[in-house]
């Protein structure tokens, strides 16, 4: 059984998962092409992290929602560990955010990804999200996907 559940970044195992994270989105894309929070950002006032974990309590997946206080929100930081993919795991994070995000009245959720991560925008896709002209920090990156979905 997983469960998901809102959780602090500033945790050992919440740090390897970030590491993790960091070395397959390098493994794919330029440095300056990764716009991944880091801890600090990760732990900052309107910051949601939102986790999954196998019955075991092992950290396998997690998320996290900045709620840009005008409305909107951008998801970061989703991903999943090898031993979790195909479990359902990113659908039941992605269910827990967008579901904190609603609770605190953001209306539209953006986020950027990148072109290699199919299965990434093919689960966003199957979600509603669209695509989007590419904002903020991503503004003429081509190794940025940026998409986003009413939540209303």
């Amino acid at each position: 059984m997983t469960t998901i559940a809102i959780e602090s970044p500033r945790q050992p195992e919440i740090e390897a998962l970030l590491r993790e994270g960091d070395a397959y989105a390098l493994s794919l894309y330029p440095p300056d092409s990764c716009y991944m929070l880091d801890l600090d950002e990760l732990a900052a006032e309107g910051v949601t992290v939102i986790v999954a974990r196998d019955a075991d309590g092992v950290a396998l997946g997690m998320a996290a929602l900045v709620d840009r206080a005008d409305g909107t929100g951008e998801l970061k930081r989703l991903f999943v560990r090898e031993a979790g993919r195909g479990r359902g795991i990113a659908t039941a994070v992605m269910d827990a955010l967008e579901s904190a995000a609603r609770e605190r009245s953001i209306r539209t959720l953006q986020l950027e990804t990148g072109p290699k991560q199919l299965a990434a925008i093919a689960l966003y896709e199957a979600r509603g999200y669209r695509h989007i002209e590419n904002f903020g920090p991503y503004v003429g990156d081509e190794f940025s996907v940026c998409m986003e979905k009413s939540l209303t």
